[in-house]
């Protein structure tokens, strides 16, 4: 696994949101990923998480993608694989910051024929507030402009807010609706071959192209929070009895649901 960051891939996270890292994982790395997700997956049955009954929805977000969250919570293969140390300091150096929590994994399996993912923003829809926050994406397969590929608006974080986004719905600009300042910023294109990632802040503006090609798409992607951030009043992936025990500026350090990967100081929560 290349973990490797540089300064100048340091630099150009911070002013556009997002770097893709070639050659991230070996070709027998691929193989374990792919099996691992694979298996995580059908065990789920359809449900969206552990734990909880609610299932995916096949009428519309399936034929944009195929969502599974947490994995890492019951599938030993790929909780070694999410709490591993080594992602969240390469999170850590690229945001510059301390500590990071993993908030969520998710598998996005693009289907064959698959919709379009619309525009939308990342942070808004987590139990937390914060510019520091940012996710993985890691190619499982060959992601090309045909079957799927991200796209980011570059320097979107600097200026987005976290009381305005739009569902990943059927119109996919709808965000530039409510964002007309980017609706005339070049969006760019993140094609990747099988093994490579990319990073992006929680407030970079990004979606995903049609899939039109007979083959899936996979990928498997983290979410990662800095440590030290405060429950804002969002739901999203937390636990009922958890929910209801909050209060607006709690901090979320949990280490059963938010285990901490990685920090300067502190001793993490090790995979």
């Amino acid at each position: 696994m290349n973990t490797e960051i540089t300064p100048e891939q340091i630099a150009f996270y911070r002013e556009n949101g997002f770097v893709v890292i070639d050659d991230f994982l070996t070709p027998e790395e691929v193989e374990i990923w792919r099996q691992y997700v694979g298996e995580a997956v059908d065990q789920r049955e359809g449900r969206l998480m552990a734990g909880r009954d609610e299932m995916a929805d096949k009428e519309f977000y399936e034929q944009v993608f195929i969502q599974r969250i947490n994995l890492w919570n019951d599938h030993e293969g790929m909780r070694k694989l999410m709490l591993d140390p080594r992602l969240g300091k390469m999170a850590a150096d690229l945001a510059g910051v301390d500590g990071m929590r993993i908030w969520h994994d998710q598998a996005l399996i693009k289907p064959a024929w698959g919709n379009a993912t619309g525009w939308h923003l990342d942070n808004p829809y987590w139990s937390y507030s914060s510019r520091d926050t940012l996710s993985i994406w890691v190619a499982l397969d060959d992601v090309t402009t045909e079957n799927g590929c991200l796209y980011f608006i570059p320097g979107s974080h600097k200026t987005a807010r976290w009381d305005i986004n739009t569902d990943i719905g059927k119109n996919i600009g709808d965000l530039f609706k409510v964002y007309p300042e980017w609706a005339h910023t070049k969006a760019v294109a993140a094609p990747m071959k099988a093994g490579s990632c990319s990073f992006h802040n929680g407030l970079t503006a990004h979606g995903a192209a049609a899939n039109m090609t007979p083959g899936a798409r996979r990928a498997m992607t983290c979410g990662y929070m800095p440590d030290g951030s405060t429950f804002n009043g969002t739901r999203n992936i937390l636990p009922l009895d958890k929910f209801q025990k909050l209060k607006i500026g709690d901090v979320l350090d949990d280490d059963v649901q938010t285990p901490l990967l990685y920090h300067k100081i502190k001793k993490p929560i090790m995979g």
